[in-house]
């Protein structure tokens, strides 16, 4: 796979380039996006004319819809990635010390990235964005339904990547041309180190069940939030709606509320009320819906399915114990949330919860470029094992063991 082995031979020579030329590439990347918001608008219409003309689905039309302000933002994350320290060369000590000689660890670059998305255009250039800052080169794999999008933003980014000095196949853009399935690109273990799939769940798990070489998953949806006895009506309802402001991904979006059985009646209308008068379809298992008719009927499935939209689903539980239990069976396990004012709940709620994040009296509303601290986020990771939580530069980068010695053992 001709692709494959560009990057692979880019990664080894970025790999090696200096902090400095490396965000100067990233601030290329923003400067030339920000000067082509018309070409790439115009090609994201073709994509959306075509995408209705074939009947697809809302949820993608939402994510593949490009607009002025969506663009800027993927600008205003890019100039913020370049403006950030350099993550690679960072040393740390190591636990690992022999007798007459120093060890460290520092922070290296992976290699080759591939990152399979579905819709959402402007991920590719933000994710060309965490790679050439940590050294990597990428392969992007976009939908067919963004092809227009994807090739129009690849191109750009290529163009100022290469007017910088990076080599060429710093970035790579799988077409429909190109005759490459997804199988082919994650089979390619001699060249891959990592691949992220991002979109629906079914996508995901396509992606691990074919993968040669190791997946980093992401997640979005199907969040939990429980409504203790000890929490207010207030917190919750600002809880959940301020979760689904993410757009156009809600990722971390409150889309299943278990409540305790000794809640006010009263409560629960008024929250109901108050999310149906924003848009929200709501939805309640057998015991709530005998009680509130206006509920429809939660299936069985969708517990474990996220809905990707303004629905919800509420259930009565008995305990804390059993809100847990439930979470950690059907949640989708990035992000979940406890309205409580206990100390002793929040403590047993963060700790029982297994998954990658936990909201105490906080919205789990997901921010790629958020306002405090240096971090900048691709996206959120629900695996149960490395690399879980935010997907940050760190993420992007692996370890390597250095043991400077004199010549005496």
């Amino acid at each position: 796979m001709n692709i494959a082995k560009r990057a692979y031979h880019a990664a080894i020579k970025l790999g090696t380039t200096k902090g400095a030329e490396r965000s100067r590439a990233v601030l290329a990347m923003a400067r030339a996006l920000k000067c082509s918001f018309d070409d790439i608008l115009e090609a994201n219409t073709l994509d959306l004319e075509t995408s209705r003309e074939m009947a697809v689905p809302e949820i993608i039309l939402d994510w593949l819809k490009l607009t002025p302000s969506r663009l800027q933002a993927t600008v205003d994350l890019l100039e913020r990635l370049g403006e950030l320290s350099d993550p690679l060369r960072r040393v740390r000590t190591a636990d690992y010390q022999q007798e007459d000689s120093q060890s460290y660890t520092q922070l290296m670059p992976l290699g080759v990235i591939g990152f399979i998305y579905e819709a959402l255009p402007e991920l590719g250039a933000i994710a060309a964005g965490f790679c050439l800052k940590t050294g990597n080169s990428l392969i992007l794999k976009g939908s067919t339904e963004a092809s227009h999008s994807n090739r129009a933003i690849a191109e750009i980014l290529q163009t100022a990547i290469l007017d910088t000095g990076l080599p060429s196949g710093c970035v790579e853009l799988i077409t429909a041309e190109h005759g490459t399935s997804i199988r082919d690109l994650v089979t390619q273990e001699d060249y891959l180190s990592l691949v992220i799939p991002y979109g629906r769940s079914s996508l995901i798990q396509q992606v691990v069940r074919q993968a040669t070489c190791p997946v980093l998953k992401s997640a979005m949806g199907n969040c939990y939030l429980y409504w203790s006895l000890n929490g207010s009506l207030e917190m919750v309802r600002w809880m959940v709606l301020d979760s689904h402001e993410s757009e156009p991904d809600p990722v971390n979006a409150i889309e299943k509320v278990l409540i305790h059985r000794q809640s006010l009646p009263s409560s629960l209308s008024a929250l109901w009320n108050s999310l149906k008068d924003r848009g929200f379809q709501l939805k309640g298992d057998a015991e709530l819906v005998q009680a509130f008719p206006q509920l429809q009927l939660v299936q069985d499935e969708e517990w474990g399915t996220p809905y990707l939209n303004k629905t919800i689903a509420f259930k009565l539980v008995d305990t804390l114990d059993s809100a847990i239990a439930w979470i950690n069976q059907y949640s989708s396990s990035h992000a979940d949330a406890i309205a409580t004012e206990s100390y002793q709940e929040s403590r047993q709620f963060a700790l029982g919860v297994n998954s990658a994040s936990t909201y105490i009296n906080a919205s789990p509303r997901f921010a790629r470029n958020s306002s405090r601290g240096d971090a900048v986020f691709l996206g959120m990771s629900n695996q149960r094992g490395h690399r879980r939580g935010f997907i940050s530069l760190e993420t992007l980068t692996t370890v390597k063991h250095i043991i400077q010695g004199n010549g005496r053992f």
